[in-house]
């Protein structure tokens, strides 16, 4: 599954939402063991509060540690859920000049959708045949023009 820039921004919103729940519920159950740590210390009248086990533990700062990290997460997914300009790599620049005419046309025809195409809408929208268009597509990819990815019984023509 592909997700989009948008999707993933609510996927890790979804996650850090569900990860300070939990870590605010793992919280509260150890600051009440701690509570009465405290208090069967307190009631011992052999024992000091520096002999709380409490008072000597790191694990308050630990999850301290870990709900920034899911108010990290959070702020990420926000950033990428409404940030108006979608993150990805450019597409590497193509020199329409250094192909022929029959790849030129198979650029333009990628480039007016989005930079992907199924190989089958190719043929029907050039009127090439398969070998043909294999052969153009074959020439394009040893260019790095583009790439062929499988998908079932055709292949998707991506730009790089």
């Amino acid at each position: 599954m592909v997700f989009g820039q948008k999707q993933l921004g609510i996927l890790l919103i979804g996650v850090a939402v569900l990860l300070i729940l939990l870590l605010t519920w793992v919280k509260l159950d150890l600051d009440e063991q701690g509570v009465f740590l405290c208090e069967a210390v307190a009631a011992n009248p052999g024992l000091s509060m520096e002999d709380c086990p409490v008072h000597k533990s790191n694990t308050s700062l630990l999850i301290m540690g870990a709900f920034g990290i899911a108010v990290l997460i959070f702020g990420s997914g926000l950033y990428l859920t409404f940030s108006s300009k979608p993150i990805s790599a450019p597409r590497k620049q193509i020199d329409p000049n250094d192909l022929d005419a029959d790849e030129q046309k198979l650029l333009a025809l990628l480039q007016q959708n989005r930079g992907s195409m199924y190989q089958s809408d190719l043929i029907k929208q050039t009127g090439f045949s398969k070998v043909q268009m294999t052969r153009v597509l074959d020439r394009m990819a040893g260019k790095q023009v583009i790439d062929r990815q499988r998908r079932g019984m055709t292949n998707i023509v991506v730009l790089r």
